[in-house]
């Protein structure tokens, strides 16, 4: 089984470090961001921002921390069913929060 591990491609140390500093301006535009007042765009603007950018990062970790760059058909399949759940699970959340009158803890 160890044999299987050497023949995978990696992006090396400047390749990592490019992913760090990706992340790290990432993160700092979520910093920045927060911020800013985006509710005159439409109300929760700045939390859809700052899932998006989280979306991105989540996105990069994925492909080339965890090596899904490389992997197989079944790997990326696996992949893309986790994102589609993950979209399943924000839609009936927000049809919850969205289909709920005020009640005792509304402000």
């Amino acid at each position: 089984m160890a044999e299987n591990h050497t023949d995978h491609e990696h992006i090396g140390i400047p390749g990592y470090l490019a992913v760090f500093a990706i992340l790290i301006v990432g993160t700092w535009i979520t910093y920045v961001v927060a911020f800013w007042d985006l509710d005159s765009i439409f109300p929760g603007a700045n939390t859809l921002l700052a899932l998006a950018i989280a979306f991105t990062k989540m996105t990069v970790v994925m492909l080339y921390f965890m090596h899904v760059r490389w992997s197989k058909e079944l790997i990326w399949l696996s992949a893309v069913a986790s994102f589609f759940w993950l979209l399943i699970m924000f839609a009936f959340t927000m049809q919850d929060y969205f289909t709920r009158v005020s009640g005792v803890f509304s402000a």
